[in-house]
């Protein structure tokens, strides 16, 4: 019987370590969101919960930026000018933004896809405005 008890609490113990407990309210506030002189700053953003907590590996100008999962966020600094975020093979979602320099953009990411076929992976990009991006913003940790 106390073999089983302690079975359980060692169990109970492990899955406790793994869960997550997300920002804490001071961790939200840390995030500064100001923009650089000289280049324009895309924050890229993915929500969780989202459609999918598949990971999807995103492209800047077809150069990889790294993995986006539920909850995270990129902070991205390019030169004024045309410049495309798109997903990375099979995902063909994307957008392409026109950028001035000294300002901030926001680009909310939803992915769509499952484990079982990750072929079928699609990502969707939208622009939103500053406000409902730095609200976004408040609940995604940087993932890079």
């Amino acid at each position: 019987m106390l073999k089983t008890w302690m079975g359980i609490l060692a169990a109970g113990a492990f899955l406790a370590g793994c869960a997550g407990f997300g920002p804490s309210p001071q961790d939200a506030q840390a995030v500064r969101i100001q923009n650089t002189p000289g280049v324009a700053v895309i924050y890229l953003v993915r929500t969780n919960p989202d459609l999918s907590y598949v990971p999807a590996t995103v492209t800047l100008d077809d150069r990889l930026v790294g993995t986006t999962y539920a909850g995270t966020h990129y902070r991205l600094e390019v030169p004024a000018g045309r410049h495309r975020l798109s997903g990375y093979g099979r995902d063909n979602g994307g957008i392409t933004l026109d950028v001035q320099a000294d300002r901030v953009y926001f680009v909310h990411q939803t992915v769509a896809g499952t484990w079982r076929s990750p072929s079928s992976l699609s990502s969707f990009f939208r622009l939103v405005d500053e406000q409902r991006g730095r609200a976004l913003i408040a609940r995604a940790p940087e993932a890079g």
